[in-house]
């Protein structure tokens, strides 16, 4: 039997190929993570006081969060599959990161010189990326778990976008939380967390997407 042959035997009555496979695969994994991860920073630290969710810091926490993880997320599902395109989920992402640089520098200079320590340490800046990294284990868990039934085949990238994606659903899950409000305190140290998450999942891309 020759190549041909072959491949018109193995297409017989193969039917059609399942759709939104990425989507069906990551989908339940992310909300799996998310939860957990919400489960895990209320049932440690409680919620943010009610009164005051709707100011303008903490809304533009939750924007921050959520945009970085709906742009690591589109990564994060194109390099499950391979030879993917890359160039909108990346610029996707500097955009969303350049976003917050500039909202931070503009708070910045716009305080009087002896309130802008203030508004870069905070009250929590030596357990915020900590606690940002700790709130993102459970989604990179699920998230790798998902992709390691996909394709990847650039593992160190895949795990890097899984990493920046749990540690972006962290980030939103800490926001509920934490009590900074600055621009600045959270372009610099949710930043960091979220950088930690990508970190290790990029470490751990290598060893656990393997095929």
């Amino acid at each position: 039997m020759n190549t041909d042959d072959f491949i018109r035997l193995l297409a017989t009555q193969a039917g059609p190929a399942p759709r939104a496979v990425v989507a069906r695969r990551l989908g339940p994994a992310l909300l799996v993570g998310a939860g957990l991860a919400v489960a895990l920073v209320l049932g440690t630290f409680g919620p943010y006081p009610g009164a005051l969710l709707g100011q303008g810091g903490m809304l533009l926490k939750l924007a921050y969060a959520a945009a970085l993880a709906l742009a690591a997320g589109s990564l994060t599902a194109r390099l499950a599959r391979p030879v993917a395109r890359l160039a909108a989920p990346r610029r996707a992402l500097v955009a969303v990161l350049a976003g917050m640089a500039g909202l931070a520098l503009l708070h910045w200079f716009s305080l009087p010189a002896g309130a802008r320590v203030d508004a870069l340490l905070g009250r929590t800046w030596a357990v915020c990326p900590w606690i940002v990294l700790g709130a993102s284990l459970p989604t990179l868990a699920t998230v790798l778990w998902a992709l390691r039934g996909l394709a990847p085949t650039r593992p160190r990238a895949a795990g890097l976008a899984a990493g920046l994606l749990a540690g972006a659903v962290g980030a939103l899950a800490y926001a509920l939380h934490c009590p900074e409000l600055s621009p600045t305190f959270v372009a610099v140290w949710y930043s960091l967390g979220i950088a930690l998450a990508g970190a290790l999942g990029a470490w751990l891309g290598p060893r656990v997407l393997r095929w």
